[in-house]
């Protein structure tokens, strides 16, 4: 009887979720829900448009090396009741946000820029009042949140915002990206605990291959100085006219307004495979701006390239124990396996401390290569972790300056990082350049794309082994053929200051070098780039004097600006801090720039929404192509609707799991006659908890990476239903212990290989040292 009433209780359940999408309007917060995408479902209530956004247009003028966007998105209510319209969007992590204004009818209103609780607040005192008003905030570096208020039935209200970014080629190729959607993000965090810059990530999703009723469109007017040479736009079809040799027009082609699901790309390259260079300068009211882009010498032959010398600095810690550190081992067998004769290389263990392979650099010859892959197969992992001694050690070393020496970094992230550490590598640029390899199955990519940042390189992620190789190749050809090494940038009467980078990596490609800041005075003396090319001693300058101050290089201030607030934040996501805050806070405010503590306001004074009533509509989003809905809401697609939707599957999870455990948890299924005996299970975290010193999103994030391991582990098993285990966590992150606690595989091969398959996941080290206990619930399909 209490089994029946049970099940009862669950089909009850789904009967509630069922009615709860036809009310998809009326959504109500659960404290215990978490934040998560979810599958749109529209209505069929004439009184409620649910798709208000109906186009986003981009117009794009690329001028030289600076492109300048302007985006425009039509909002119209075609319903019968006011609505608030809430659209997020990605854009460029290089894009400066410098303007906004909204047109209702004939009137424009300019937004202001102002403190970000300061902007939510005018935003919200103005929809309460039934005024027209729009927000502008960033939640991510890039991504951010448009809200539009008051659209009234019959309204057409325009955004428009304005925003700038600096094309930097590569081996001479030119490109401009526009970002199109932001795909779905898995959070674990409670809607209660969440920041207001987290809230987001709970956002409605179109299914797999369903377009989006919003139109798309970008049209790009390239004047580039010099003859445009293989124009091609290789992620949608368009139109190309040539108004000359330097300037084109590139127009979407009509079959393609519904191609908002994947980033739109232009690339194109000069005739004779020339770059732009040159310095751009700007004479503002206080304070007057510089760009300087020099062109490197040619890529030489292989015979001509400096010797190379690489320092590998690797994190033997208690938290790269197994997975991460077995990931590292094959990353530095293929990269130590692969160097050159000529080369010179060194290994640096550390943890608590450090120990070094060699007091100098030794040759790579196969017996210093065996020996140096012999000493990293050996290790286990343990103790803590200081990046900062061991990067001081390693820069410390004896260097020939006949060699272009490399600093590869090697961490899960997690160690234990100073503020020092970022100054030591952007200080050091010019004696080393510094890349970071990010190890394991939930890094921290703050500190890795941090150090990326300081270090003027690119990050490397590196989750599942089998990708080790191709990351290698990756960092290998980058990093192969260095075209100046030693570079330096010297100023000779012109006076200059608060300039980027501080020092100049080895240019590691056919990229320009760039250095951007500020000038007193007159634009005079000369500014001269030296180093050492593959045939010798390099040196080119450029007279100032040949140059003019100009008010079309006004993007040059906000982009000044843009580089300096990512570096605050690189620093601050090491550490928050109140005085980079400050700092972040007021660059938006002074550059009038849209930052993480700073948005854009536009409030209207005329009262419309009388009777102060309205409906929040949340603009659905399509998948980006190639994404499955398995992305959205775990693979049991669990969250399809609104949020009081969710919180009810949430509760209809733990009644069914409860369910399940009182009828001896999950039963097994025997196949049916044409069955095959190989199947493939599909298997899917529905929730976990853990004790103090991990989150339950440490736990999901190990768990989710795992999957396909377990989805091997139990194919062809006749089985399925909720199976719950319980961990015993390590302090280092091994796992010590695991049981099955609800649900049972009777047969014992699958059973082993379960728990053998548990037993390798790595987290990350516990907070405070201490053992943790862990449970995860997971479904078998």
């Amino acid at each position: 009887m209490k089994k029946v009433k049970c099940w009862l209780t669950v089909v009850l359940a789904f009967v509630s979720v069922s009615c709860c999408a036809q009310a998809f309007s009326q959504q109500q917060i659960s404290e215990d829900r978490t934040l998560s995408p979810y599958f749109f479902v529209n209505s069929d209530n004439p009184a409620a448009d649910r798709l208000p956004l109906k186009s986003t247009h981009a117009s794009v003028n690329i001028s030289g090396v600076i492109a300048d966007v302007i985006v425009t998105q039509v909002y119209k209510n075609a319903g019968e009741k006011p609505m608030e319209a809430i659209y997020v969007f990605p854009a460029s992590t290089r894009a400066a946000v410098y303007g906004m204004k909204m047109t209702i009818g004939k009137r424009v209103i300019e937004a202001k820029i102002k403190k970000r609780d300061e902007a939510r607040r005018d935003y919200e005192q103005a929809r309460d009042a039934g005024k027209n008003a729009s927000l502008l905030e960033q939640q991510r570096p890039n991504v951010f949140q448009m809200n539009v208020a008051n659209i009234m039935p019959g309204d057409e209200i325009k955004v428009e915002l304005k925003y700038t970014e600096l094309l930097v080629p590569t081996d001479r190729v030119y490109e401009f990206v526009y970002p199109t959607v932001v795909g779905p993000r898995y959070s674990n965090q409670k809607a209660s605990n969440a920041s207001p810059s987290g809230h987001w990530v709970e956002n409605p999703y179109l299914r797999q291959g369903e377009l989006s009723t919003t139109t798309f469109n970008i049209s790009v007017a390239i004047n580039a100085g010099m003859p445009i040479k293989d124009l091609t736009c290789s992620s949608h079809k368009v139109k190309t006219v040539y108004e000359n040799a330097s300037q084109a027009k590139v127009s979407l082609d009509k079959t393609e307004s519904r191609s908002g699901n994947r980033d739109y790309s232009l690339r194109y390259r000069l005739d004779g495979h020339k770059i732009q260079t040159g310095l751009l300068l700007l004479r503002g009211e206080k304070e007057n701006f510089f760009a300087l882009m020099m062109q490197p010498p040619r890529r030489v032959v292989s015979g001509h390239i400096p010797g190379r010398e690489y320092i590998f600095i690797v994190d033997v810690s208690g938290s790269m124990h197994g997975f991460p550190l077995e990931i590292s081992k094959k990353l530095l067998t293929n990269l130590i396996g692969n160097l050159r004769k000529t080369d010179k290389f060194n290994v640096l263990l550390f943890s608590g401390a450090s120990s070094l392979m060699a007091e100098e650099s030794l040759p790579a010859t196969r017996e210093n290569i065996q020996r140096a892959i012999n000493t990293i197969e050996r290790q286990q992992g343990g103790g803590g972790t200081e990046l900062l001694p061991a990067l001081k050690r390693a820069l410390s070393l004896k260097k020939d300056d006949d060699f272009s020496r490399t600093v590869v970094i090697v961490t899960d992230g997690y160690v234990s990082v100073e503020e020092e550490a970022f100054d030591l590598i952007r200080n050091n640029l010019n004696k080393a350049n510094m890349f970071a390899f990010g190890i394991g199955s939930s890094v921290n990519r703050h500190l890795i794309e941090g150090m990326a940042h300081v270090g003027m390189g690119e990050p490397f992620i590196i989750t599942k082994p089998d990708t080790a190789q191709a990351e290698a190749e990756r960092f290998r050809k980058m990093i192969q053929s260095p075209v100046l090494t030693q570079a330096k940038v010297r100023f000779n009467g012109f006076d200059v200051y608060d300039v980027e980078p501080v020092a100049i990596p080895d240019v590691l490609a056919e990229r320009p070098v760039l250095v951007f800041g500020k000038w007193r005075g007159n634009p005079k003396g000369t500014i001269t780039l030296c180093g050492i090319s593959g045939e010798g001693k390099y040196s080119e300058a450029i007279k100032v004097e040949n140059y003019r101050a100009s008010p079309d290089n006004t993007a040059l201030k906000y982009l000044w600006a843009r580089h300096r607030i990512m570096l605050l934040s690189d620093y601050n996501n090491l550490r928050n801090d109140s005085k980079r805050v400050k700092e972040i806070t007021e660059l938006g405010l002074g550059y009038n720039l849209l930052t993480a503590y700073t948005s854009f306001v536009a409030v209207d004074n005329e009262v419309r929404n009388v009777n102060g009533k309205w409906t929040t509509v949340k603009k659905p989003l399509p998948l980006p192509e190639g994404v499955s809905d398995y992305a959205v809401g775990g693979r049991g697609n669990y969250a399809a609707a609104p949020a009081v939707q969710k919180s009810m599957i949430g509760s209809m999870r733990v009644k069914t799991e409860n369910c399940l455990s009182e009828a001896d948890a999950v039963q097994e299924v025997k196949s049916s006659s044409h069955e095959k005996k190989d199947k493939t299970r599909k298997v899917s975290i529905i929730s976990a908890t853990v004790e103090k010193g991990l989150t339950k999103e440490d736990i999901i994030k190990v768990a989710e990476v795992e999957i396909s391991n377990i989805e091997k582990c139990l194919s062809g098993l006749n089985y399925q239903g909720i199976i719950k285990i319980t961990l015993t966590i390590n302090p280092d992150g091994t796992v010590k212990n695991v049981e099955i606690i609800s649900g049972k595989i009777r047969d014992a091969k699958y059973h082993t290989c379960l728990m053998d398959q548990v037993r390798k996941w790595r987290f990350p080290a516990t907070v405070g040292g201490n053992e943790a206990a862990a449970t995860v619930s997971m479904t078998i399909s």
